[in-house]
């Protein structure tokens, strides 16, 4: 059953992520949205997705209010994006022997973490792996298909997350 429907909304060259009255600007993926998601292809997905859980990398800053699961990452913390490996789209601890993301990064960019239910239940491979919101960019830089928001947004919106919640990618109009 879902909870609060968050709106992904793009016009031109911004995207906004919107709940009632209150909007955010956000980064998409650097392929634009896409109803048929491939991993590598640098696109949003299109389509309803829960906020899963809360990552969050400790001794950055205070952990952000929010009633999602929340977890710690830790320096050997990976995400699979190898489609012919059985834990694709899943967490996997470092060293891992396929290809992966690195959970823990220099950048703060997963300082804080929300995977998105996007082809997790279960994975298909090739559909795409490893979307999650994050921590944007300065100027809002394209992601490689995340959703990606600065961190004081970021933090407001995981203030009203609960289990349930699902973030809605809205394909372009017009």
């Amino acid at each position: 059953m879902i909870g609060k429907r968050f709106y992904l909304q793009t016009a031109g060259q911004e995207s906004w992520l919107v709940l009632g009255g209150r909007r955010w600007r956000a980064a998409i993926g650097k392929g634009g949205l896409s109803a048929e998601k491939r991993e590598g292809d640098g696109a949003t997905p299109v389509g309803l997705w829960p906020f899963r859980e809360l990552l969050f990398r400790p001794g950055r800053a205070a952990p952000p209010l929010c009633a999602l699961p929340t977890r710690p990452i830790g320096e050997n913390d990976g995400w699979c994006d190898a489609p012919d490996h059985p834990l694709y789209n899943r967490p996997v601890p470092l060293p891992f022997e396929a290809s992966h993301e690195k959970l823990w990064r220099d950048d703060g960019l997963y300082d804080l973490i929300v995977p998105l239910g996007y082809n997790d239940d279960p994975p298909a491979a090739g559909l795409g792996s490893c979307i999650f919101m994050h921590i944007a960019r300065p100027g809002y830089a394209p992601t490689e298909g995340c959703i990606a928001l600065c961190e004081p947004d970021l933090r407001s919106v995981l203030a009203l997350l609960s289990p349930g919640d699902a973030v809605e990618v809205l394909a372009p109009q017009g």
